[in-house]
C-alpha cells in the first residue's frame, strides 16, 4: 500500500471545501479511509489545522474533526533529530522542513502530497500535487 504524507494545505482544502482543490483532497482522504492508501500527517499539521479551523468553528467542533482525521491517518513522530535536520536544512520554510524530515525519518513515505510543490524542491522524497497524484493512481 502506498504511504503518503498529506500536507496541511490538502487537509485544509478538504475541511474548508476550497473548490476546486477539495475534490482531489476528498478523493485522497477517502482512499485513506478505505485503507487503499496509508495517509500520514505530523503533529505540526494537526496544530496548524486546529489553529486555522478554530477561526471559524468552536473548539469542540474542531476537536471532533481532528479526531475523525486521526481515525483515517497515521501521525509521524518528530524528535530532536528531525528538528535539528530541519533547522540545518536549505528549506526556506521551517514547517515544510519539519514535515519533510519527519517523512524521511519514518523511512517509508513514498510521496509528499501538497499544493506547494515548490516549497519541497529540496526534498529527497517525491512531491506531487493532489491533482497529479489522483491522476497517477487512476492511470
Amino acid at each position: 500500500m502506498r504511504k503518503i504524507l498529506i500536507d496541511t494545505n490538502v487537509i485544509l482544502d478538504f475541511f474548508f471545501d476550497r473548490k476546486p482543490h477539495s475534490d482531489n483532497s476528498t478523493i485522497i482522504l477517502s482512499l485513506c479511509e478505505q485503507k487503499q492508501l496509508d495517509g500520514f500527517i505530523t503533529p505540526v499539521i494537526i496544530s496548524n489545522t486546529y489553529y486555522l479551523l478554530r477561526r471559524t468553528a468552536r473548539h469542540e467542533k474542531v476537536i471532533e474533526k481532528l479526531k475523525q482525521l486521526l481515525t483515517i491517518t497515521h501521525v509521524l513522530q518528530m524528535d530532536r533529530l528531525v528538528i535539528e535536520k530541519a533547522l540545518n536544512s536549505e528549506f526556506k520554510d521551517f514547517e515544510d522542513a519539519l514535515q519533510n524530515f519527519a517523512a524521511i525519518s519514518y523511512g517509508e513515505i513514498e510521496v509528499i502530497i501538497t499544493r506547494n510543490v515548490k516549497d519541497f524542491k529540496k526534498s529527497e522524497i517525491g512531491v506531487l500535487t493532489p491533482e497529479s497524484f489522483v491522476k497517477l493512481i487512476n492511470a
